[in-house]
């Protein structure tokens, strides 16, 4: 099967040697090139074809957000940064993702499934990893969650309604933000307004998930990805 060709861009050594660690437990990815600079990248770019960039924005001379604007023709681009305000200019630009350094390998992999839903490939399994606990503020309380007691997450613009074993509880959270927070290949954006935990879905169609006797959409633009998700996850 072909694999995904990276290029990393950045001025840190250490930072492209954890990427280059990360990419090699996922065999759907392979490394194509590594440089140091936008300059070495816009060379790169003009005589390798590159499926996925993964872009430092703080680097000498020209910045990774200043390449991007140079191409016309980008390849999928998950930025990485050890700055969390640039987070905002990189959604500006329709990237795949971004990644606040240093890199965790459970983030590293949220981003590969984010990037598979917009691309064409097939089906692939990748590395799973215990479910995380989550930290999360409800009112005045500061609660301790087990994510295999939850059941699936909705969205109300700035809040988050997270649907658990034992009733609902209700967090300031952004479901993007919540999206990235779990850290686990248990957990899957089905929907802008939903997340769903895969070890409770009962059944599914091509529309929709079931947990227990709760009936979620599947999002046009999920569906496909979605679909290959559950499956592969043994339904």
């Amino acid at each position: 099967m072909q694999k995904i060709r990276c290029l990393l861009v950045d001025d840190e050594p250490l930072a492209i040697a954890l990427l280059k660690q990360h990419i090699a437990q996922v065999d759907l990815l392979e490394v194509i090139g590594e440089c140091p600079n936008a300059i070495k990248a816009l060379e790169e770019l003009r005589v390798k074809d590159v499926d996925l960039l993964f872009l430092d924005i703080r680097m000498p001379s020209v910045s990774g957000l200043e390449l991007l604007k140079m191409l016309r023709h980008p390849p999928k681009v998950i930025i990485t940064t050890a700055h969390r305000e640039h987070a905002l200019d990189g959604y500006d630009l329709d990237l795949v993702d971004y990644l606040l350094k240093p890199i965790t390998f459970d983030r590293f992999l949220k981003s590969i499934q984010r990037l598979l839903r917009h691309i064409d490939l097939p089906a692939t399994p990748i590395p799973s990893t215990e479910p995380p606990t989550l930290y999360i503020k409800s009112g005045y309380k500061n609660l301790r969650l087990p994510a295999d007691t939850i059941l699936y997450m909705e969205s109300f613009k700035d809040y988050v309604k997270i649907h658990t074993v034992t009733g609902p509880i209700t967090t300031k959270y952004k479901i993007s933000e919540m999206e990235a927070d779990l850290e686990s290949s248990h957990f899957l954006r089905i929907h802008r307004s939903f997340i769903v935990n895969l070890r409770h879905i009962s059944a599914y169609t091509s529309s929709h998930v079931e947990i227990g006797a709760t009936e979620l959409p599947i999002g046009e633009s999920y569906k496909e990805y979605v679909l290959k998700v559950i499956r592969n996850a043994g339904f």
